[in-house]
Formats: structure tokens, C-alpha cells, sequence
């Protein structure tokens, strides 16, 4: 199972929205980190996804952002609004929470069948334990830079979850390569013994509310390339101009540009999603809809690459 990890932006959310057929179809689970002290937009993606028939885990202590430190109005919405099973509450096993925060965590969602996401916690063999025999029931979802072979170990027999950071994000758009390797857990999550995998998309772990002034526009964009044992590569599409902070409209239509160049080559391995055929209207249109809404395309795209990949491979 895919677990793609949304920052419940703006953007985020309207993707979580606009594909939940998509990921319910695939047997996707998507988690979401609320960000955003308002939470219509958080409420609107989960109708989406249980009008789908699907399932999402909802973090609610989120670390980033306006609720950070506080999840209390998360958990009034998932009460009120979302008893549906396939609503989970997700506990964020941060670096400083202690095991009784976790389990007082723990015993209030349990109604919501919740998730850990490990992202740091010091006490894992401690949980295990508290746990019990009940440890085999629960899902565990490890951020993999915080957990390794013998952290994951104390919840071998639990459904597990390795979620990787393919991302790797430059500080200027100017200095991406071209193309980099992104990731094969796609293709290798059962050899690392896990029963699932997910990341962070083509955004990354980092959070931040806003980002500068973009002298260079980046468009990002995934494919599988079966040359590379079903490797997934990402292509960074940069903008030619980089070397002042106006004219976001035009530096987005060189790259699109020279995303056309790559796309429209007849051995290109990038496949023809509607993101990819909404990218080829917005160039014959020479329109620029805002650099969220060009993330929202790349963060579809990166999706439906993977629920295509696991369709074939059935």
C-alpha cells in the first residue's frame, strides 16, 4: 500500500480532493498533516475521499504549522464529521513526546483506529511493550531517516510502513540537475520487509509557509523507467532565465517549454497522465495559473505514475 504524506496546504488538500477516486481505486492511503488553522479545505478532501469509498489517516498532533502543538480541533472534526472507519487518526511519534503522551494519544482516537507515524520517538521497545499482543493489530508508518532496521524490529508482525524522502531539495531552483534518482521503493518496499511505502511526493519533508522570490521556476515531474529496474527518476524542467526575481509567468513558460521538449519526444518514459495533458494545455494556452497550482499538477502526476505502475503490475 502507498502512503503519499500531505501538508495540508491549499494545493495539497485540492489534490487529496480531486484524486481520491484515483487513490481509492488503487488501495492508496493517503496521511495528512494539518497545517492550516481553518480546516473547510481538510473537511471538503476527506468527504472526497469516503465519498470514493477510500481511506486516509489524519494527524492529529500535527508538528508544522498552525496546530502545531495542538490537535484538539482535528479531533473535533474527525468525532463530528468522519466516524467512518476508513478515517484514521494518525499519532505523530515525534522526538520529544514521552510513551505516556503516546498512549494517552493512543487510548483517546481509539475509536478512529489509529496509525503511528514514527518521526523521531526515543521509546519504541517501551510502546511495543504497552502495546502488548494488541501491537500485532496496529500499522506502524516509519519516516526511514528516523528509524532504522532495529527500531523497526519491536513491530515485526504489525502492519509496517517504510515512508522515504526521494526529494531532494536544493535551496535555489537554478541548482537541480536535470534529472536524479527519486526512488525504488516502489518496486523493493517487500524487501525491505515492509508491507507498504510511501513519501513526500515531489515537495519533500521540508516545511516551509511560503517561498521566496523565485529567480528560476523549477516544474517537477516523475516517471518509471524500466531500463533502471522500474527505478523512479524525477525530471527538474527549469526555467532558462535565472537571474532576477520578476516575471514568474514567463519563467514558467520556459519551462514548460522545455518540458514539451522531453515529453513530446516519441521515446519519452514519462507517462500521459491528465496532469501531463493539462500541462500540454496550459503551453498551446500560454497560460500561467500561480506556481501552487503547478505543484498541484506535478503532485497528481507523481500519483497517478504510481497507481499506473501497480495497475501494470497486477
Amino acid at each position: 500500500m502507498y502512503h503519499p504524506y500531505f501538508r495540508g496546504k491549499q494545493y495539497d488538500l485540492i489534490t487529496v480532493k480531486e484524486l481520491a477516486p484515483t487513490l481509492a481505486a488503487a488501495g492508496f492511503r493517503p496521511i495528512i498533516e494539518p497545517v492550516r488553522e481553518a480546516l473547510s479545505g481538510l473537511e471538503r478532501a476527506l468527504d472526497a475521499v469516503v465519498s470514493a469509498h477510500g481511506r486516509a489517516i489524519v494527524i492529529v498532533n500535527p508538528h508544522h504549522g498552525d496546530l502545531s502543538g495542538t490537535g484538539e480541533s482535528v479531533t473535533e472534526l474527525l468525532d463530528a464529521e468522519f466516524a467512518e472507519p476508513g478515517i484514521s487518526a494518525g499519532i505523530l511519534l515525534k522526538q520529544k513526546m514521552t510513551l505516556n503522551q503516546a498512549m494517552e494519544l493512543f487510548e483517546a482516537h481509539n475509536a478512529h483506529g489509529p496509525v503511528f507515524v514514527h518521526a523521531g520517538f526515543q521509546e519504541p521497545k517501551a510502546l511495543a511493550d504497552a502495546l502488548g499482543s494488541a501491537n500485532q493489530s496496529h500499522h506502524h508508518i516509519f519516516i526511514e531517516r528516523h528509524c532504522g532496521k532495529l527500531y523497526q524490529k519491536h513491530f515485526k508482525g504489525a502492519y509496517r510502513a517504510l515512508l522515504r524522502d526521494g526529494f531532494n531539495r536544493c535551496k535555489r531552483n537554478s541548482d537541480y540537475p536535470d534529472v536524479e534518482t527519486f526512488s525504488d521503493l516502489h518496486a523493493t518496499f517487500a524487501d525491505e520487509g515492509m508491507d507498504g511505502f510511501g513519501d513526500f511526493l515531489i515537495v519533500g519533508d521540508g516545511f516551509s509557509e511560503s517561498g521566496g522570490p523565485a529567480y528560476a521556476v523549477a516544474i517537477h515531474l516523475t516517471f518509471i523507467d524500466p531500463d533502471q529496474d522500474d527505478a523512479m527518476q524525477i525530471y527538474h524542467f527549469k526555467s532558462d532565465t535565472q537571474d532576477t526575481p520578476t516575471d514568474p509567468a514567463g519563467k514558467f513558460a520556459e519551462a514548460l517549454s522545455n518540458m514539451m521538449m522531453i515529453i513530446d519526444d516519441p521515446e519519452s518514459k514519462v507517462l500521459e497522465t491528465s496532469a501531463v495533458q493539462e500541462f500540454r494545455m496550459l503551453h498551446q494556452e500560454g497560460h500561467f495559473p500561480g506556481l501552487g497550482y503547478v505543484k498541484k499538477l506535478s503532485m497528481s502526476h507523481h500519483i497517478q505514475t504510481l497507481a499506473d505502475y501497480f495497475q501494470e503490475s497486477l
